[in-house]
């Protein structure tokens, strides 16, 4: 056993003519990658939902995603400790594990219609993804050549936005499927009595598919555990100059643009519903899959063009540019045409949405490559601080947290359609990094 930064490690066979296989790895951390999406992007279902249970305004219902990504804040660094004493797979499992105890809060929060304890057990599933998060994505980007990282992590991207697509479906047929064309304005209208009996009726809905869904990650959590992945070797990376992980200024930078990034993609993904909940159309839950569906398509073109034919910054600055157009267009868009999706996809039978909604979505196309093209561009170089700039770098997921609550705000005093105004300056630092940040060294 080798031991590089406090992490035990044990290095992966090699030969003078082979180089250890990627495929295990990649499939064990792929099938974590899609429980990454399963359980994140529920929230995009989840908010609309339990502001229907929990009768919510715009910024209460935000909280919902505050509190699951700002545990990403408040987790981070002691999950990073975790990790140097464990190694990267029993942490994984003990990530798993704490998602499932999460996944087993919502019972009593149910059963008690309490917005405190949803919001305890979403912060319970966002400290066990950080975890996740902390030791799967160094793992991708390290278990192969830095230059196709981004295809690497694209390819797990794949998975968690097809989870994505998938899990506001699900929920939507699992928890509402007896409750058709409900919303909050019609469970408002209702007589008291009748309310108070829907209410309960459909927060006792997400028992089972969460008792389920908590069942299904210890029996992961448990196959993990026997599955033999390899441990994450870093002890052939170059020994960077004594200081510390402060004397990064593209990996600071990073986690700066990741911070835009994760506001913009949460603010894309979890409010498409109450966006759609606001202009009445019916299953408002299940519109996080349209924005869900553009993500997979950019993140397949990452695969096709990275790095073939453009590179990791390249495709970073294209999606930056694409963010600024698609947010001007959502501000500026009539929300009572439906053009757009007519045009895209109107001619296959899916449900069309009215423009404005329809631009949200397209938004998806736009943060698809901006999280595997930073990633690798902001460990680049770091060496033995890799574990640490991981966890900074998971540390800029607080902007799901944050970004969504000041979206929230203006929401409430400008209407919701104006409130993506705020993602024009998060998409101008991402361009700044792709073009700049990411090629800043110390001197």
């Amino acid at each position: 056993m080798n031991v590089n930064n406090g992490i035990e490690v044990a290095p992966m066979q090699t030969s003078s003519t082979t180089q250890p296989s990627s495929l295990l790895p990649m499939l064990i951390i792929g099938s974590l990658f899609f429980v990454f999406g399963f359980v994140t992007w529920l929230n995009g279902a989840l908010i609309p939902f339990l502001q229907i249970v929990c009768q919510l305004n715009d910024i209460q219902a935000l909280l919902i995603a505050f509190s699951f990504y700002i545990a990403y804040v408040v987790m981070a660094l002691p999950m990073a400790w975790v990790l140097e004493r464990t190694g990267y797979r029993l942490g994984m499992v003990i990530g798993l594990c704490l998602i499932a105890l999460g996944c087993l809060a919502f019972i009593p929060a149910a059963l008690e219609q309490t917005f405190l304890i949803f919001l305890l057990a979403q912060f319970m599933v966002g400290s066990g993804l950080t975890i996740l998060q902390t030791a799967s994505n160094p793992y991708i980007v390290k278990v192969g050549p830095e230059e196709s990282a981004a295809v690497r992590i694209s390819i797990m991207g794949l998975l968690n936005k097809g989870a994505g697509v998938i899990a506001p479906i699900v929920f939507t047929a699992l928890v509402l499927g007896d409750f058709a064309g409900i919303s909050a304005k019609s469970v408002a209208a209702m007589p008291a009595l009748e309310q108070k009996h829907h209410i309960e009726m459909l927060a006792h809905s997400l028992i089972g598919p969460y008792l389920g869904m908590a069942i299904a990650l210890f029996l992961l959590a448990f196959g993990l555990a026997k599955s033999g992945l390899p441990e994450l070797s870093l002890a052939h990376e170059q020994e960077t100059a004594n200081g510390s992980i402060m004397q990064f200024p593209h990996l600071l930078l990073g986690v700066a643009t990741l911070f835009c990034y994760v506001g913009v993609e949460v603010i894309a993904g979890d409010t498409i519903g109450l966006l759609g909940a606001q202009l009445e159309l019916e299953n408002a839950t299940a519109l996080t899959s349209y924005t869900m569906v553009f993500m997979v398509i950019g993140y397949l073109a990452g695969l096709v063009l990275i790095p073939r034919f453009i590179s990791q910054s390249v495709a970073l600055a294209g999606c930056a540019i694409s963010g600024l157009v698609l947010s001007l267009l959502v501000v500026s868009s009539n929300p009572g045409s439906y053009l757009v999706a007519d045009i895209l996809w109107g001619w296959t039978g899916i449900t069309t949405v009215p423009d404005t909604v329809a631009w949200v979505a397209l938004l998806g196309l736009a943060n698809a490559l901006v999280w595997p093209a930073v990633w690798p561009l902001a460990l680049a170089e770091l060496g033995k601080y890799t574990s640490k700039g991981s966890a900074l770098l998971i540390m800029g997921i607080a902007g799901g947290a944050i970004l969504p609550l000041l979206f929230g705000a203006l929401s409430e005093h400008s209407g919701i359609q104006q409130a993506y105004w705020m993602m024009l300056p998060c998409y101008a630092f991402i361009l700044f990094y792709a073009l700049k940040g990411h090629k800043l060294r110390a001197k």
